[in-house]
Formats: structure tokens, C-alpha cells, sequence
């Protein structure tokens, strides 16, 4: 069940995507795919869902003892914060709903308990340091200037289920058209 959107989608919302245009010249957001999870009138934040850290959860929340999921780059401000996305039905209350069947955070002594007991699954979780930020009007502005794509409409299982390397393009190609045509552009135009 995929549902993907793009009517030019000029305002984001919270729960879409935003992909990098092919030739962002910001090395932090080279090929991304952001999960925004608040956009308002005060700002905008959200985590890079295919950017993965060298870390594993375990190694930074040691605590928790053995618990070898995969820990994300979520963005370049305040990289000493941990957090994480889900559709957990025991995390639901105390998260933020970002959309139907994804929320941010919940009560972390349960996500702890669920953890030790090993029943945190992978393809309904997924964990982050930092996160991306924009303050007020600088998402807007770079969508106008053409830096991000709006994907709306795409399934929490695809989230949390795809590759992480192929997201970015993954994504693009089923959005069609000239995206389609995007997926394939070569990182580094001198090569072609």
C-alpha cells in the first residue's frame, strides 16, 4: 500500500516528505528525504529518514542493554538529542501524531521495557540523533527557490521499510514525470 502525491505541491504540511532537487549544494542534505514532522507559523522541523549514522541504538542509550536498531542522522542541529518515530500502539499515548499511523516520541520507560523484552520491531520504528530545523518562512523560501520536492501521501510502511540508500530515488521514481527523470541524475554531473 503506497500512496504517493504531486500536484505542485507548493505548502508542506506536517507529515510530508521533502526530497533535495538532484543538485542541492548543501552536503548535509545531499540526496535526503526529510520526514517533516511540524510545520506552522513559528517554524518547521522534521528528521532525515536515509542518512544513516555509524552508531546503533544500544551504543549511545546503554542503558537499554542489547538493541541493535539502526540509528539515523536525523540533521545538523543539536546532534546530542535522541529521537524517534513510530506506530507503536503501546508508544501512541504521550507521542505526537504526525499522521495516521506515525507519531513522534511517547512515554521513553516504555519505550525502554519494549526494548529490553525485544519487542520493538524495526519496520514500525525508527531511531535519530539531532534533527532538521527551519525557523519561520525558511522552509517556504527554499521550496520557492526550488531546493525541496513535496511528497505527500506517502505510507508509514514505506518509511519504515525501505532502504535507506534507495529511498531518495526510490520515491522520485514513483512520483513519475520529470521526478522519474531527477532519480536518475548522476551526483556529481561531471560524470555524465
Amino acid at each position: 500500500m503506497e500512496f504517493f502525491e504531486f500536484k505542485n505541491i507548493e505548502q508542506p504540511q506536517k507529515g510530508d516528505l521533502l526530497l533535495s532537487e538532484p543538485f542541492l549544494p548543501d552536503n548535509n542534505f545531499d540526496r535526503t528525504v526529510i520526514l517533516l514532522c511540524e510545520h506552522n507559523e513559528e517554524g518547521s522541523f522534521g528528521f532525515v529518514l536515509n542518512k544513516l549514522s555509524i552508531l546503533k541504538v544500544d551504543e549511545v542509550l546503554q542503558e537499554i542493554g542489547t538493541f541493535e536498531a539502526d540509528l539515523y542522522v536525523g540533521g545538523p542541529v543539536q546532534q546530542n538529542t535522541l529521537h524517534f518515530i513510530h506506530n507503536i500502539e503501546e508508544l501512541k499515548e504521550g507521542g505526537q501524531k504526525i499522521r495516521d499511523g506515525l507519531f513522534w516520541g511517547g512515554d521513553f520507560s516504555v519505550l525502554q521495557d519494549l526494548m529490553q523484552k525485544g519487542a520493538l520491531s524495526n519496520e514500525k520504528s525508527r531511531f535519530f540523533v539531532g534533527y532538521s530545523g527551519w525557523s519561520e518562512n525558511q522552509l517556504q523560501e527554499e521550496i520557492d527557490h526550488n531546493s525541496w520536492i513535496i511528497a505527500r501521501g506517502v505510507h508509514p510502511s514505506y518509511i519504515f521499510n525501505s532502504p535507506p540508500e534507495t529511498l531518495w530515488k526510490s520515491i522520485l521514481e514513483k512520483m513519475g514525470g520529470r521526478f522519474k527523470i531527477y532519480a536518475n541524475y548522476p551526483s556529481d554531473p561531471n560524470l555524465n
